[in-house]
């Protein structure tokens, strides 16, 4: 299916820069809209609350200034903890956000709101009985998140997921999953979905709001790093070993949690260690990231991969 007109305007590449906890910021967001790849953001992110609306009003401003930028979006955890919620929806309407990415449970109460003013909504799922649950809510597109992909993540692998889900939904899919070069956003392309979803390989910019040594321990990482448990939110997630060592854990040996323990209205702030603050999310893709530069230079770099895997691709016999 073709990407929908009002997401796919500027687009230099199919990407949607993934939304991610404390590292999302407006400049990292403009930088990445000014590239020709779409930006985003969790709401959580604004802290206080109130900073939300000058997130919208500061991002609002720079995009509209560059007629070459493309469209923006905001993250909503739709979860009990999250007492924001309201709050933060009324904002994105308020502000006309183009896209708003929800995740975790369906956004059957929000879907209403943004097609009020024509805005899309695209919904995380790692199932296809969450892409059901989903597009009975009338979401407008679907973020498969298969296994590799940093911090909250399935385990079904892309080819799996994306082919059963075609089965039965033909409409805009983005897919997320250890995607850090253009030969990978042109494979996701090749399986069937429309966008690449990434996350990881944006951490490590100058513009992301991470510690230096969050973005070092990212380029020294490989694969085999990763660690996948549901210890630190009471779901599944994939998390960077270097810092499950420093917080004084093992991470061969995490007790399981289930999802009472997850509190997005805590989500990295208070004592101890905490995810997404000193547990440092992260996909399998580390492998390919080895400096830090602007987020220009990344989606830059995934244009010339992207063309490149593309021509070798046609040059085969096969």
């Amino acid at each position: 299916m073709p990407i929908p007109a009002a997401l796919g305007k500027n687009l230099a590449l199919p990407v949607v820069g993934a939304p991610m906890f404390i590292v999302s910021n407006p400049e990292l967001v403009i930088a990445q809209c000014r590239s020709g790849v779409i930006g985003s953001f969790p709401a959580l992110n604004a802290r206080p609350e109130a900073t939300l609306d000058d997130w919208l009003v500061r991002i609002g401003t720079a995009l509209a200034d560059d007629p070459r930028a493309a469209p923006f979006a905001v993250n909503q955890v739709v979860h009990p903890s999250n007492a924001r919620l309201e709050h933060d929806l009324a904002l994105c309407v308020k502000h006309r956000v183009p896209l708003v990415i929800t995740s975790l449970a369906a956004p059957t109460a929000i879907v209403p709101h943004i097609h009020a003013y024509g805005g899309l909504v695209f919904h995380d799922v790692i199932s296809v009985r969450h892409a059901e649950k989903a597009l009975a809510a009338g979401v407008d597109g679907l973020i498969l998140v298969c296994a590799g992909a940093g911090g909250h993540a399935g385990t079904l692998s892309p080819f799996a997921l994306v082919g059963e889900i075609r089965k039965f939904y033909d409409g805009p899919l983005a897919l997320s999953g250890a995607i850090a070069s253009g030969s990978a956003i042109l494979a996701a392309q090749a399986m069937g979905a429309d966008f690449a979803y990434i996350g990881t390989r944006f951490i490590v910019t100058e513009e992301a709001n991470a510690a230096p040594e969050y973005k070092q321990a990212l380029i020294d990482a490989a694969a085999a790093d990763i660690v996948y448990t549901p210890y630190f939110t009471g779901v599944h997630g994939n998390y960077l070993k270097r810092s499950i060592v420093a917080a004084g854990l093992d991470p061969h040996d995490l007790p399981v949690r289930d999802k009472s323990a997850m509190n997005f209205g805590a989500a990295g702030e208070g004592n101890g260690a905490k995810a997404w603050r000193d547990i440092w999310g992260a996909g399998q893709g580390v492998g390919g990231i080895d400096r830090i530069e602007p987020a220009a230079a990344v989606v830059t770099r995934m244009k010339d991969e992207y063309r490149a895997a593309k021509a070798a691709l046609c040059s085969k016999p096969f």
